[in-house]
């Protein structure tokens, strides 16, 4: 059983193993909605992740990791190892992965009730486990919002058109959707992915994001888009980019008001300058994530500095 926490993030964490060119291995706290609990956790929210973590080193280090900022962990208690991934970092710090990952999250009561709920990656669709997080997400929605982000990770994904199907599942169970053009390209192949993003639309959230890296963000929304461009930074790695800019999304939301069952109707009529706001703050915390190294997400003061600074250069646009 968890104990109430404002948001609750469903999913794995991976130690990722970085790998560069002439240097040696580093371990790194990684796994897509770790990274979320914890960018939210350093925005100064109240945050419980329920993941698998093994007894070993790797283990400790992502709980001493999540610890430092606040998240509350919680587990099935099942896990005797702790999942990982070798990220190989190229020349111009874009990277790869290959895992050793094993999901198998037990069935988990969720009382009392969170707020809002965010899942996504490997744990929404790799099973047994992922059966476990949908349970979640579906008995939450009486009291909270949920976001989801397929983060697609191609080696783990299994049959392409089950994992579509998924993927879809998700989507329609979600308020808010969060997705970057390379998850939608390998989705569905030869779409495009503004025309994805619609057709989920259709299918149940309030709004569906779209990340474009070097190019910016959209959100699709049913009165039309919304854009807005990346931040000038020179970039170190993209490790984590895309959690900071999910964190940094919910972070913005939770300041509008907008989580929670009891604003679902307020979140579908939500306002062009509110959504344009929300893309500033997701843009700007991916910004600073990806000019440091590792997913290394900002806190409240850094984000805020963030704003300030690229608030001239990081407008949005209809």
């Amino acid at each position: 059983m968890l104990d109430h926490s404002e948001l609750l993030v469903v999913g794995e964490c991976v130690a990722d193993i970085v790998r560069q060119p002439d240097q040696e291995d580093k371990v790194h706290p990684g796994g897509s909605p770790a990274n979320v609990a914890y960018g939210l956790a350093r925005l100064g929210r109240r945050v419980t992740l329920l993941t698998q973590l093994g007894p070993d080193a790797n283990g400790r280090l992502i709980r001493d990791h999540l610890a430092s900022a606040g998240v509350t962990v919680r587990t099935d208690g099942s896990a005797t190892t702790t999942p990982s991934a070798v990220v190989t970092l190229d020349g111009s710090g874009q990277a790869s992965y290959a895992f050793d990952i094993a999901w198998t999250l037990a069935p988990v009561a969720v009382e009392p009730a969170p707020g809002h709920v965010h899942t996504g990656s490997i744990g929404a669709v790799v099973e047994p486990g992922s059966g476990a997080v949908l349970d979640v997400v579906r008995a939450a929605r009486a009291t909270a919002t949920v976001s989801y982000d397929p983060n697609v990770r191609p080696a783990l994904m299994g049959d392409h058109a089950a994992a579509v199907a998924r993927v879809e599942e998700c989507v329609a169970l979600s308020d808010l959707v969060k997705a970057s053009d390379e998850d939608l390209a390998w989705l569905y192949p030869g779409e495009e992915p503004e025309k994805v993003a619609a057709r989920w639309l259709e299918g149940g959230p309030a709004a569906v994001l779209v990340t474009r890296g070097g190019d910016g963000a959209l959100a699709v929304l049913p009165g039309g888009r919304i854009t807005v461009e990346a931040a000038p930074v020179e970039v170190v790695d993209t490790v984590g980019a895309g959690d900071a800019f999910m964190s940094g999304t919910l972070h913005a939301l939770a300041a509008h008001g907008l989580l929670g069952a009891g604003v679902r109707e307020r979140l579908r009529a939500v306002d062009r300058d509110t959504v344009a706001d929300v893309l500033r703050h997701a843009v700007a915390s991916a910004a600073v994530t990806v000019s440091r190294a590792g997913a290394n997400p900002p806190d409240a003061a850094e984000l805020r500095e963030a704003l300030t600074r690229d608030g001239a250069s990081g407008g949005a646009h209809p």
